[in-house]
């Protein structure tokens, strides 16, 4: 069957670095309701004030990663994009971006339009959030629904803890980690706490320790992204071989006055540099493609941050990227993604 199309789906990206781009682009992000779950007109003030400085300021650190070809992670999903071409044997592996160009609506009408009835939507996220996964699949089901598509979508599932991405994170990782260095920290992307409470089905799960997410049941695990997360790298540490002792997790990227879920990643750099780390790795497992969080939030200024606060070197290790192993699991585990009804 060569009628059943592939659509990968990352972030996005601004189309440039010029401010008026990255405000364009920001404000698409920001007024997400599952990015920023406030009401409509708070939402809008608030999104609004950030937009008063916030593009300058990320146009500067967009500048400070751009690559001659773009984006880097429009660039790198466009290579991993090309790889699974050439895995997925059923129809066309399409790329689009939930924020930005090329966009989930203008690749499904495509689609529809070269008369594919079927298409596996893959959310390029390992870990489940609102602001990720549901997202994507909210927006494939409005364009559908308000286009009148013919189509049908099996949905790649969250893929946190599944044999195939965890022995493609330890493949890509072995030989940095194969290096001396002191300590191995795994920086996730961060979320605001309530993002969290608001999807617990017991209404008592805590997020104020740790073990309380590791220890987390299937019920609250399939909809708590922390707790995702720890297992993401407590199968990575196991697959690697590390020791409790030479690696932490954290999470980065803060937005606003909203508690957010921790520890954070700013906090654990200056904890570890105090007590006498020298070398660190950095890696940030919720990420499948190199970008602004990882290149410049880590890549830079985490590097500076580590530096000032007594250590010497942080070392940021690659994301999977367009890595052949990646590719291979990721086209086995869009072969399983099960039908959407």
């Amino acid at each position: 069957m060569t009628d059943h199309a592939l659509l990968l789906v990352n972030l996005g990206s601004p189309a440039s670095t010029s401010v008026a781009d990255v405000r364009s682009y920001l404000n698409q992000f920001l007024m997400d309701p599952y990015v920023i779950d406030l009401p409509w007109p708070v939402r809008r003030l608030l999104v609004s004030l950030i937009l008063i400085k916030r593009p300058e300021q990320s146009a500067h650190a967009y500048a400070s990663i751009w690559w001659e070809e773009g984006s880097p992670l429009v660039v790198l999903s466009r290579r991993l994009q090309q790889a699974m071409s050439t895995q997925w044997h059923h129809g066309p592996v399409e790329l689009a971006m939930r924020y930005g160009e090329p966009s989930i609506e203008t690749k499904l009408v495509q689609l529809a339009a070269q008369g594919h009835k079927r298409v596996t939507l893959a959310p390029l996220y390992p870990q489940f959030a609102d602001s990720t996964t549901t997202t994507v699949i909210e927006e494939a089901r409005r364009v559908v629904r308000e286009k009148k598509l013919d189509l049908q979508f099996s949905i790649l599932e969250p893929f946190y803890d599944q044999p195939e991405y965890i022995d493609a994170l330890v493949a890509s990782a072995t030989p940095h980690l194969e290096q001396d260095y002191d300590h191995l920290l795994l920086s996730f992307h961060g979320l605001p706490e309530r993002h969290l409470t608001k999807l617990d089905p017991t209404g008592q799960h805590c997020l104020k320790n740790q073990d309380c997410c590791r220890n987390a049941s299937p019920q609250v695990l399939a909809t708590c992204y922390r707790a995702q997360c720890l297992r993401t790298a407590a199968a990575f540490a196991k697959g690697m071989g590390l020791p409790e002792d030479k690696w932490s997790v954290s999470f980065q990227s803060r937005l606003g006055r909203a508690k957010w879920i921790e520890p954070y990643t700013e906090a654990r750099l200056d904890e570890l540099a105090k007590s006498g780390v020298k070398k660190v790795l950095v890696m940030c497992p919720a990420f499948v493609a190199d970008c602004i969080e990882t290149l410049e939030e880590i890549g830079d200024r985490g590097k500076e941050q580590f530096r000032e606060a007594g250590g010497e070197e942080l070392v940021l290790v690659p994301c999977l990227n367009d890595d052949p192993q990646w590719a291979r699991a990721l086209n086995t585990l869009c072969e399983r993604a099960p039908l959407a009804l």
